[in-house]
């Protein structure tokens, strides 16, 4: 059988490249989305057209009982998770702190923050030896906004950014000797829908000239990353969070 990769966020950006790259590689993929269904569906084309299985599934990783909802489906349908990407996130409302809402700021840290520690909790029952797994592989999506800050921006996307780094490097700590392997990788300035959709379309063209490289990155790049840190090539790397970021 070939291994199972659970891709969260999905259906377009890093994760669709992520998922159509993971096909690549042998996996069969579960592509999670939470609006995009028209959207997943292309990218579940691509993956049979290369000749592994995809499957499709709704849920909004906010929300606890949608996470239980998509892992379950994962077992029924696909079988046996073998790795988990932890990809879907969101930058909320570009603001200052004093003009932050609540409800921004609280759903930004349930999406970007406590729904990867549930879908982490998930996988690792699935796959740690003391639950009767063979082990495996997550990958969380941190940011450079982690390091960076994000001041007058996203001061809370990147406070969320900075506990996933948080929860890989205890995470890995504390799976490691149940076969699991749990990384991250640090995104910098990529050219994705996620600064249109935080109102921001022109963010890429603005960042370029500040990043060493003199150019944004994409999420195939990104990928690429996301597909090492899976496979046997990164066995000996865990608790580690590695920048694509141009040098930013």
């Amino acid at each position: 059988m070939a291994p199972v990769v659970l891709i969260t966020g999905a259906s377009r950006g890093i994760g669709a490249a992520t998922a159509v790259k993971a096909a690549y590689a042998g996996y069969d993929v579960c592509i999670n989305y939470l609006n995009s269904a028209d959207s997943a569906t292309a990218v579940a084309s691509k993956i049979e057209a290369l000749g592994r299985r995809a499957l499709t599934v709704q849920a909004d990783t906010a929300k606890e009982d949608d996470i239980i909802r998509l892992f379950e489906t994962v077992d029924r349908d696909l079988g046996r998770l073998d790795a988990l990407v932890n990809n879907a996130g969101i930058t909320g409302t570009g603001c200052l702190i004093e003009d932050l809402s609540g409800s921004d700021l609280k759903r930004v840290l349930m999406t970007n923050l406590a729904g990867p520690f549930m879908c982490a909790r998930e996988a690792v029952s699935r796959m740690a030896f003391k639950h009767g797994g063979s082990g495996g592989a997550i990958v969380n999506m941190s940011s450079a906004a982690a390091k960076l800050g994000s001041p007058f921006e996203f001061i809370h996307y990147a406070a969320s950014k900075g506990g996933i780094e948080s929860l890989t490097v205890g995470l890995a700590k504390e799976v490691a000797a149940e076969g699991i392997r749990v990384n991250a990788v640090r995104p910098g300035m990529i050219n994705t829908e996620i600064h249109a959709s935080a109102g921001m379309p022109d963010r890429c063209e603005r960042i370029a000239p500040t990043v060493p490289m003199k150019r944004v990155g994409t999420p195939e790049e990104v990928a690429d990353t996301v597909l090492f840190l899976l496979s046997e090539k990164s066995s000996y790397v865990t608790g580690t969070i590695v920048d694509v970021s141009g040098g930013r």
